[in-house]
């Protein structure tokens, strides 16, 4: 993460140095200035001066400089693309733990729930058939409730799984 910044960060610094003397020009140690089809030399137009190799070389070596500074920035737009490719991708991958985390959380809620209701279930159950309150009919209710109840654990301990 920390990497694609630090390109991006070197990028920038080489591309603003760039620009900053993108239109000056060193040719036999004297800077030039181009501007369009004009040179200057200490500010003073020196175009109808210089020669015809000199000029050429002038802005040959423009067009060079011009042609570096595109290349930089389809660089820069390229290594910005690539970086919010890869925040994309951990803000997903962020996403999805949470969410993972919120299912299994839930699971775990859901099975405490279930076994609570079966110990309640058959809490009550036991003391009404200790008291001998139970019906034949009222106690196989019981029976198929307090099964249904395990079912109910059996599944949510799958999903917690």
């Amino acid at each position: 993460m920390k990497k694609p910044i630090r390109a991006t960060l070197l990028i920038i610094f080489v591309l603003t140095g760039l620009s900053v003397f993108s239109q000056e020009v060193i040719l036999n140690q004297s800077i030039y200035q181009v501007n369009k089809n004009t040179i200057f030399k200490e500010g003073v137009d020196v175009t109808n001066d210089l020669s015809k190799e000199e000029k050429s070389e002038i802005f040959k070596i423009y067009k060079k400089q011009q042609k570096d500074i595109t290349k930089i920035k389809k660089a820069q737009k390229k290594a910005e693309k690539e970086q919010e490719k890869a925040e994309k991708k951990v803000e997903k991958k962020k996403k999805q733990a949470e969410k993972a985390l919120k299912k299994k959380e839930k699971a775990q809620a859901n099975y405490d729930k279930a076994i609570e209701k079966h110990e309640a279930a058959l809490s009550k159950y036991e003391k009404l058939k200790n008291k001998g309150k139970l019906s034949p009919v009222a106690e196989a209710k019981w029976k198929e409730k307090i099964a249904h109840l395990k079912t109910k654990i059996a599944k949510a301990q799958k999903k917690l799984e």
